[in-house]
């Protein structure tokens, strides 16, 4: 695959299935992760929350909490609320399954099962405990609790243990485009798009994407300034996409 023509501060991986990443521009560059986060929720509690048929109407707000919507998603189910990445539903049901791990597990259990899961994207930033850490948004990509780069997330996508994130992703987030430079027509990609906090400046966002079509998988960050639509334009440039 030829180099991407990339903006300056973008960052760019992907891998053809051949095992090999490739990266360009700031690509190993670490920034907030934002809505990516659900993503490693899906890795984690996905398969529980589908088999369950779970369910929650958004309104915007919820106690303390707000979603990034302040109208609300109405009633959203594991896929939608995946697609448009709504908060509230995703903070809800993190709160069930941690309900859950402690009457199963108990609360070291459970903190051992997150922080395994997501200690690819913590750092040190997770206070030393041994109780389930407080459930905030910074769970689901709000704040910089969880950082990745673009190669760092795909290296961690194309793991043998991450397959279902794969597969709820050609699932819940697959659209139809046409490949303009080989010509195979009409193909399934799909892609989870979000946004993130700019450390330091809380008024900002950058924008995150990452999807693939089979084992095709790649993953764009844009730097300070860019949303989530903005993320999904530029993949589809890089990828030669169009509708």
């Amino acid at each position: 695959m030829p180099a991407p023509l990339l903006l300056p501060g973008e960052g760019f991986a992907i891998t053809l299935g051949d095992g090999e990443v490739r990266a360009y521009g700031e690509a190993t560059k670490e920034a907030p992760m934002g809505s990516l986060a659900k993503l490693v929720w899906m890795r984690l509690e996905g398969a529980e929350w589908s088999s369950r048929s779970l369910q929650y109407k958004c309104t915007g707000s919820a106690g303390s909490f707000t979603c990034w919507n302040r109208e609300g998603h109405g009633r959203v189910d594991v896929g939608k609320a995946l697609a448009e990445s709504c908060n509230l539903a995703f903070l809800a049901w993190i709160a069930d399954s941690q309900s859950r791990w402690r009457e199963l597990y108990g609360e070291a259990a459970g903190r051992a099962r997150m922080e395994d899961v997501f200690s690819p994207f913590l750092g040190r930033r997770l206070p030393p405990g041994e109780g389930l850490p407080p459930l905030t948004p910074a769970w689901v990509g709000d704040g910089d609790l969880l950082r990745t780069s673009p190669d760092a997330f795909l290296r961690w996508l194309i793991e043998p243990q991450q397959s279902e994130v794969v597969t709820f992703g050609q699932r819940f987030l697959a659209g139809r485009w046409v490949e303009v430079k080989t010509l195979f027509g009409k193909e399934d990609w799909w892609f989870k798009t979000g946004t993130a906090p700019v450390p330091g400046d809380p008024s900002a966002t950058s924008a995150w994407v990452a999807g693939g079509r089979g084992r095709l998988l790649a993953v764009l960050h844009l730097p300070r300034g860019k949303g989530k639509q903005d993320g999904l334009m530029r993949m589809r440039q890089i990828l030669k996409l169009k509708d």
